[in-house]
């Protein structure tokens, strides 16, 4: 069965908090979710400001802390998500898309769906 990964990707401090009623939607809806075997883990993740990056280039390895300025997305949340076919994978990403629409108006991001390399991708 293929897994995928989910990531919601925003501007870093431009929006806020998401509303209490987003929140509540999306606890509504991961449960159900997880209840189906279809939400395998996932979470939200802190801001880039105690973050750190090792880049690897022209044979070194470097350590770079955060904040990073000139970051203009970053992932504040992601999940391990497993469905049946990759039309279902992209129809429940569009419905976690959603969630947003609705309960944080005016709220601007990117869900990004991929799928999760076990061999050849589908996606």
């Amino acid at each position: 069965m293929p897994r995928f990964l989910g990531f919601v990707r925003m501007v870093e401090g431009s929006q806020g908090a998401p509303t209490q009623a987003l929140m509540d939607a999306m606890d509504t809806y991961i449960g159900e979710q997880a209840a189906k075997g279809v939400f395998l883990d996932g979470g939200g993740l802190f801001g880039t400001a105690d973050a750190v990056n090792f880049v690897v280039k022209n044979g070194e390895t470097t350590r770079v802390d955060g904040p990073y300025a000139e970051s203009k997305e970053v992932v504040g949340g992601w999940a391990l998500l497993q469905y049946d076919t990759l039309e279902e994978a992209v129809d429940g990403q569009k419905e976690f898309a959603d969630l947003h629409t609705e309960h944080w108006p005016g709220c601007e991001l990117v869900c990004t769906l991929r799928q999760v390399s076990d061999g050849p991708p589908e996606i």
